[in-house]
């Protein structure tokens, strides 16, 4: 037994209402230890999975308590990093809820970039340069003497996973720096900045479960950021991913192990801040090695979406592990092959865009045939699903080889429509190169001589 026996028929209360979230969901229900499961404020997909839906904001921590109460819930799993941050796993646990999440003394590793910068500064572990500032004339007076772009520019706190501009020139920066600090173009986020060495290499997530003693990383993906192709356009919350990443050997594995995970969890720890959850690396592949370019305080959006899918042990019998502190006696088992998701979006996405447009290729469930979609910005009205939000959909999809996941998942999103959609084209095709042929391919034979006699040699898995 994972977790101590009387974990039998759990009612379970998710807080949050997006894709990761859906995909939370999705694998809970697999459990046979869950009875049944809540959403607050959850979407039009989780709800037409059967889902009770609640109409309480993430953000609202008085009113969380106060609906878990009422429901009598057994866990609260707090996705979401806003309420993480503001300490709603803090506030559940004072009324005697089992929760999954960090408390918001170690959520703050995500809620503040400083925070998290002097952190592995204090404690040896590898991440880019930077210096903080919080008046525009310094940081532009320390830009110029740089002289060095592309430079990365980050709101210190929060800001939905837009709160970085990637500086190419100084206008650029100068530019940037005052619709921070002066405009507050992220709110109270980027009333201090943090100006950081542009890194160069493969970007790689890894999520981990983690008690606090014992870190289990989960498998790698990799996400495109970028709101158009070819890594073009406006940072948003995520575009689509692919899991495993094909860049994250098992000897750069060793190396994040060593040199990034365990020290993390130990600084953590010598912080009085211990980290129980799901602890997000955002790691750069350099030539020097790889590198931490963020920390999250819970599951990435969309990474979980083609992350949890591939997992193969019972999710509720690992975060009841983590609460009791017994993640070591847990045995987490991964499914073979790769996974792919193409995020649909609406036009405008990340700045703005409409709601309530009637989306078509669905079926009564919200799903598309032979592929997950995990809603994101949806509401189900009179049957129909609508449009909420600016990443609506994330078409997922499971194969034997990344090639064949992302020619699925595409499949189904030529299926899916609504007013002016919005999606990348070349989901995974970055990745495909680092494995320019699979043996599991039925094209592998042609692919191979392709290769050869585009490159003159051929890499061997």
């Amino acid at each position: 037994m994972l977790a101590d026996e009387h974990y039998l028929s759990m009612k379970i209360l998710v807080i949050g209402g997006g894709g990761r979230e859906h995909a939370i969901i999705r694998k809970l229900a697999l459990s046979p230890k869950t009875e049944k499961i809540y959403c607050a404020p959850g979407n039009g997909g989780i709800a037409a999975e059967g889902v009770e839906c609640f109409d309480v904001s993430a953000t609202d921590i008085d009113g969380a308590v106060k609906l878990a109460k009422q429901l009598k819930v057994d866990l609260v799993v707090v996705a979401p990093d806003d309420p993480l941050v503001l300490g709603m796993v803090d506030a559940m646990q004072a009324e005697g809820f089992m929760t999954f999440g960090p408390k918001k003394n170690a959520a703050v590793i995500e809620g503040s970039k400083v925070f998290s910068k002097e952190l592995m500064k204090k404690y040896g572990i590898p991440t880019a340069g930077y210096e903080v500032f919080t008046d525009s004339a310094s940081a532009i007076e320390y830009i110029k003497k740089q002289n060095t772009y592309p430079t990365v520019i980050k709101a210190d706190g929060l800001a939905l996973g837009k709160g970085v501009i990637l500086a190419q020139s100084e206008e650029e920066a100068v530019d940037a720096v005052h619709s921070m600090i002066d405009g507050r173009k992220f709110g109270d986020s980027s009333a201090r900045i943090v100006i950081e060495e542009y890194l160069t290499g493969p970007e790689v997530s890894v999520l981990s479960f983690t008690d606090g003693k014992t870190v289990v990383p989960m498998l790698s993906s990799m996400d495109h950021k970028r709101a158009n192709d070819g890594d073009e356009g406006l940072n948003t919350g995520g575009m689509g991913t692919i899991s495993p990443n094909p860049y994250y050997t098992e000897d750069v594995a060793k190396e994040c192990m060593e040199k990034i995970f365990i020290p993390t969890i130990n600084a953590m720890n010598a912080e009085g801040r211990t980290f129980e959850g799901c602890l997000y690396f955002g790691l750069m592949i350099t030539p020097n090695g790889p590198k931490v370019i963020e920390y999250n305080c819970r599951f990435g959006d969309p990474e979980t979406q083609v992350v949890l899918p591939m997992l193969e042990t019972d999710l509720v019998d690992i975060m009841t592990a983590i609460y009791e502190h017994k993640l070591s006696q847990t045995d987490v088992k991964w499914s073979s092959g790769s996974c792919a998701c193409v995020v649909m979006a609406s036009g405008g996405y990340p700045l703005s865009y409409p709601k309530g447009l009637k989306i078509t290729g669905l079926d009564g469930r919200g799903q598309a045939e032979c592929c997950e979609v995990f809603h994101a910005g949806t509401k189900l009205s009179d049957g129909e699903f609508l449009t909420n939000g600016g990443r609506v959909l994330g078409v997922t999809a499971k194969g034997l080889t990344l090639k064949s996941a992302i020619e699925k998942a595409y499949s189904a999103v030529a299926k899916i429509n609504f007013e002016n959609v919005h999606y990348r084209k070349d989901i995974g095709q970055r990745a495909l190169k680092a494995v320019p042929f699979d043996p599991l391919d039925l094209d592998y034979k042609q692919d191979m001589e392709d290769y050869i006699e585009e490159n003159g040699v051929y890499l061997r898995q």
